[in-house]
């Protein structure tokens, strides 16, 4: 049946990602990883790509839903914005799915990057930017990832408050 790749802006809008997942470059990309679906949630975003079906992909769009969850249980890969936080990342890595968070430069706090670079040091994830999206789709490998701890919300909060540099 093939492989699906789940893409999330949250509330805001992150144009520039959804650009350049959308794009022949990505798509090309995904496809040769075996990806034959991809699922965009646009959030406010100006950008909203045209629906298409070919016999080897699939691409659908949506703005908003009241949970993402079935999304991201139904993805094999999930690609976010940083700036939904540490709530869909342990969203993410709780249902055990490979994650890639996208740092938007323009709007970039420095807490999403620690939190990124802290979650990638400790091997559960990839970190890139809109421009290194396509080199990062390539060179991955999604088995050297390893399953966050589920289930300790605690040991979360203490991660997430030393990411941020609260202790």
């Amino acid at each position: 049946m093939g492989k699906c790749v789940f893409v999330t802006v949250g509330t805001t809008s992150f144009d520039e990602l959804i650009t350049v997942i959308s794009s022949d470059r990505c798509t090309s990309i995904l496809r040769e990883l075996g990806y034959n679906r991809m699922i965009l949630q646009i959030g406010r975003g100006t950008v909203e790509p045209e629906p298409y079906s070919t016999p080897n992909f699939t691409m659908d769009v949506f703005r908003y839903k009241d949970s993402l969850a079935q999304d991201i249980r139904n993805a094999d890969l999930v690609i976010s914005h940083a700036g939904r936080g540490a709530g869909s990342c342990l969203e993410t890595l709780e249902e055990k799915k490979h994650l890639i968070v996208v740092i938007n430069e323009k709007l970039m706090s420095n807490h999403q990057l620690e939190l990124a670079k802290q979650l990638r040091e400790d091997g559960h994830l990839y970190y890139c930017t809109c421009s290194t999206l396509g080199n990062m789709l390539k060179s991955m490998d999604l088995s050297s990832l390893k399953i966050f701890p589920p289930g300790r919300p605690e040991k979360f909060a203490e991660f997430l408050d030393k990411a941020v540099g609260f202790t």
